[in-house]
């Protein structure tokens, strides 16, 4: 049977640093999340400091495949950027040139679109923040988006739980399809390519923002030679039993109903590979190539080659993985694949791939390419400009631009699956139901007393001789059914860890 799935989203956002002479991305994404910790009480206690990031268990250069091919380089981990763990349960730091929001492990296809949204408000206070401080003429805009537009992109990962013993082949075998036409609905569109050789005006407008940005079908690295299947295997939890599958491959959403479909949609895969249930199997014979040919088909009837010579569209591979996610869901139930939500992502699915088959435009309210498209659409029309127009690139841009009185998505009427008030509470509370409940409690409760954190592990410093570690090995254990009761009958760090040393650890 199919673990349960642990769910999680990592956004990098693009960073302008408008009025300064020498901009340094780093330097201003320091600036932006520092600027929040300090205004939102994360500077406190007896260290006076932020909690600091856990680098023990970091491991990006493991291959899921055994072996990494000559050539290949594992991402870098930078341990001296600025990189802290909030009372929610997220990871808020400085990747490479971006400030990244992690959300907290999540159970559900729809808390992980709660905390994503609950991500872009903090990301929003901490511009309001960091402009605060910045001398007159200067300010921080920060954007949502995948490309700049001039040949560089930046990534929105997914992470995924899934069962160790589940051939890495056969995850690959299956979620390649799926991930190459998935775009039809989770693409936040983009106006021309970045395709290196291909003409700015040979592509008026695609689905997604990262399709021109791979160059591999599996491989281990995220910023060069980009794979549509990473293998990093690094699964923060009992590598024993888990993998966690890291795709690299996804757009960034403003849409909340694209990214409860990106995430709903996958986990019902992963877990129907996990148990055999794919009767299906789609194996494109050019799968790079067929995610470009995908991104570029706005008629969503691009015949895709497959390696038996027949073809398909995306939008045939989506109706098939439907029907099989549908039986799957009937016959197994939907504990392992997000509860009650499963259900609604069968709906959504369906009503959307309905959409896309008879009108797109009737999705302007639910998906960012369609948003983005009939929006540009209209101001092209209105006037005569053609798609290569620097104001249309402009426009782009500035529909994933964070501020709320200068963001276009903002004003398009997209679909809220979370209110902004259940993400206002997000940005303080973890989700109760994974073990990111302990680590945002203890954060909380017993700031003065926690030295580091991590995604499997907390550091504590009790006063006694030594540290403590206490490991999160299993991703559904440390939850508010397990601790809250313990945890408002604690008044300390030392108590708690004594009395949950009566308890079996959330390791084992």
């Amino acid at each position: 049977m199919a673990v349960a799935k642990t769910l999680g989203l990592e956004t990098e956002y693009g960073i302008v640093h408008r009025g300064r002479p020498e901009p340094n991305p780093i330097t201003a994404s320091s600036l932006l999340i520092n600027a929040y910790l300090n205004r939102h009480g994360y500077e406190t206690g007896a260290r006076s400091e932020s909690i600091l990031w856990d680098f023990i268990d970091e491991t990006p250069g493991v291959d899921a495949r055994g072996f990494s091919p000559v050539g290949s380089m594992a991402p870098q981990v930078e341990t001296h950027l600025v990189n802290a763990v909030l009372r929610n349960g997220a990871r808020y730091y400085v990747d490479h040139a971006h400030p990244e929001m992690s959300t907290p492990e999540c159970a559900d296809p729809l808390s992980v679109v709660r905390y994503d949204r609950a991500g872009e408000l903090i990301v929003q206070a901490s511009v309001e923040a960091a402009n605060e401080l910045l001398p007159d003429g200067e300010e921080l805009i920060l954007y949502k988006n995948n490309s700049d537009g001039k040949g560089n992109s930046y990534g929105t990962h997914e992470n995924y739980l899934v069962d160790r013993s589940t051939p890495f082949g056969q995850l690959v075998r299956h979620c390649t399809s799926h991930f190459i036409t998935r775009q039809i609905f989770t693409g936040a569109g983009k106006v021309g390519s970045e395709l290196p050789g291909q003409r700015t005006d040979e592509v008026d407008f695609q689905l997604t923002q990262r399709a021109d940005f791979f160059e591999e079908e599996v491989g281990l690295e995220t910023t060069l030679k980009r794979p549509i299947i990473n293998t990093r295997d690094e699964p923060h939890a009992d590598a024993r039993r888990y993998r966690r599958l890291h795709v690299i491959v996804g757009d960034a959403n403003l849409s909340q109903v694209a990214t409860f479909l990106k995430v709903g949609t996958t986990t019902l895969v992963l877990a129907m590979i996990e148990d055999d249930a794919i009767d299906t199997v789609f194996e494109f014979d050019a799968p790079v190539a067929a995610i470009r040919q995908v991104s570029h088909d706005l008629q969503l009837c691009e015949p895709l080659l497959l390696t038996d010579g027949s073809t398909i569209t995306a939008l045939a591979v989506q109706w098939e993985l439907l029907r099989m996610a549908t039986r799957y869901v009937e016959r197994c139930g939907t504990d392992n694949v997000g509860g009650p939500a499963a259900i609604d992502v069968l709906h959504r699915w369906e009503q959307v791939l309905h959409g896309l088959e008879t009108n797109p435009l009737t999705l302007a309210n639910q998906l960012d390419w369609v948003a983005k498209y009939r929006l540009l659409s209209a101001y092209r029309e209105r006037h005569d400009l053609p798609w290569n127009d620097d104001r249309l690139r402009v426009m782009d841009i500035q529909y994933s631009d964070m501020r709320p009185d200068r963001g276009l998505a903002w004003r398009v009427g997209l679909e809220q699956l979370v209110s902004d008030e259940d993400a206002r509470t997000a940005t303080e509370e973890p989700p109760a139901d994974t073990r990111a409940y302990f680590r945002g409690r203890c954060i909380r409760e017993f700031p003065d007393q926690i030295v580091a954190a991590n995604w499997d592990s907390m550091v504590f410093d009790t006063g006694s001789d030594s540290l403590r570690r206490v490991p999160m090995m299993e991703p559904m254990r440390g939850t508010a059914a397990h601790l809250a009761t313990l945890f408002d009958n604690c008044d300390d760090a030392a108590e708690l860890l004594r009395r949950l040393g009566a308890l079996p650890t959330m390791g084992e």
